[in-house]
């Protein structure tokens, strides 16, 4: 028994937040139906790498869904949709604001259909305000939010993540609304689906701490600090005398007298200023000289012996050519391996969290565009053969051979 199993989910997203909420529910036992344009697909199949024509995106984002090729955007078309939309739980949609009222599939309507649908709706800037009819990106939200502002050296430039950071967390927040949402029907709360409204840029902002509290009260707006943190010292990248870079923090008061101690300087336990790690910060230079020189001296392999010795917390910077032989993700099998039918085995992530009684699982990684449109159509719609080539000539659909 899977923990999602009967819940139905119809994806009707692009491009990553809203499509990856709804792999986290698929890899969990929902039934997703993934609904892409019969001609275009969702714009993933065409990013970043691929081989042998498989997009190697599209196979993780894609994995565990049943693909549609159906056109709402036609009348013909968006009747279809209306009709899945009875037998769904959810729908998960990107569109623009105002994108599906214009196909006349808007909220209202939806709920006439199926007054327990719950919507999320996954955008840049949310359902309102002056930015909402922008196109909206991950980008724009690690920039607005503040969290670019904030990475990156002290007399560098602000720095953007090298991947989906703001998509990833806005759709780890989607998925969690979805579950409120349903949870809110089932014991009673709601007696209709909500409507969820989730602007992209407000969950990575979410993220950030205190930083409104902190400008609120005090006026302090936080600068960028490299790898340091404001917060305490020693915190910092450290490179060994073999040539490989650790990561070390010392949030615990306790950890950073271990580490002192290990260094050789326990003298500046006793200073005032080391009793906390916000004054603990503002002696970073010092403090990085004690820990970097003394790293610089040392192997990977004995500073981390060492570290572990006194528990004192240090980690290698990995690559993911390092994640993939590390014997702890080994252990967690965080990297598994699905068949997929061009490429043969294939790895990639695992489930994100395990349950110990319905455990999530991979079943396939994403499939061709439309080869399950006939299957779903005629499974839950009981649509005819006749039908399904006639809305195949007609553009409305599409069903692979």
């Amino acid at each position: 028994m899977s923990a999602l199993q009967g819940v139905r989910v119809l994806d009707l997203a692009t491009l990553f937040a809203g499509p990856m909420a709804a792999t986290i529910l698929a890899d969990y036992g929902a039934d997703v139906i993934k609904i892409e344009h019969p001609q275009k697909g969702d714009p993933v199949r065409n990013h970043g790498y691929s081989k042998d024509g498989v997009s190697l995106w599209w196979a993780t984002i894609g994995r565990n869904k049943q693909t549609v090729a159906l056109n709402i955007g036609m009348s013909e078309g968006a009747a279809i949709f209306k009709r899945l939309v009875m037998h769904a739980d959810v729908l998960i949609e990107n569109f623009r604001p105002g994108t599906l009222e214009k196909w006349g599939l808007s909220p209202d309507i939806l709920h006439e259909i199926n007054p327990k649908l719950v919507i999320a709706r996954v955008t840049g800037f949310g359902q309102k305000g002056p930015y909402s009819k922008r196109a909206g990106f991950g980008t724009l939200a690690e920039a607005m939010s503040g969290f670019a502002s904030i990475t990156g050296d002290p007399d560098g430039p602000p720095t953007l993540p090298p991947f989906g950071l703001a998509d990833g967390i806005a759709a780890l927040a989607t998925a969690q609304a979805i579950m409120a949402a349903l949870y809110s029907l089932e014991i009673g709360n709601c007696s209709t689906g909500q409507v969820i409204d989730l602007a992209i840029i407000e969950p990575i902002l979410y993220l950030l701490g205190p930083a409104a509290s902190i400008y609120d009260q005090l006026g302090i707006v936080q600068a960028r600090s490299g790898n340091r943190s404001i917060n305490n010292a020693p915190r910092n990248t450290y490179l060994s005398r073999d040539g490989k870079w650790l990561a070390i923090s010392t949030s615990a008061q306790s950890v950073a007298e271990r580490v002192m101690q290990l260094v050789g300087h326990p003298e500046v336990i006793k200073e005032p200023w080391f009793a906390k790690g916000g004054t603990r910060a503002l002696h970073a230079d010092l403090l990085d000289e004690f820990v970097g020189s003394w790293i610089a001296k040392r192997d990977a392999d004995e500073v981390t012996r060492l570290f572990e010795e006194v528990q004192a917390a240090v980690a290698p910077i990995y690559d993911i050519r390092d994640v993939m032989q590390d014997p702890q993700f080994a252990s967690l099998e965080t990297i598994i391996t699905v068949e997929e039918p061009t490429l043969g085995p294939l790895k990639m992530q695992n489930v994100l969290y395990r349950l110990s009684e319905t455990p999530g699982e991979v079943k396939w990684p994403g499939r061709e565009l439309g080869i399950d449109t006939k299957s779903v159509l005629q499974g839950l719609l009981q649509v005819s053969d006749v039908e399904i080539m006639e809305l195949t000539a007609k553009g409305v659909i599409s069903v692979h051979a």
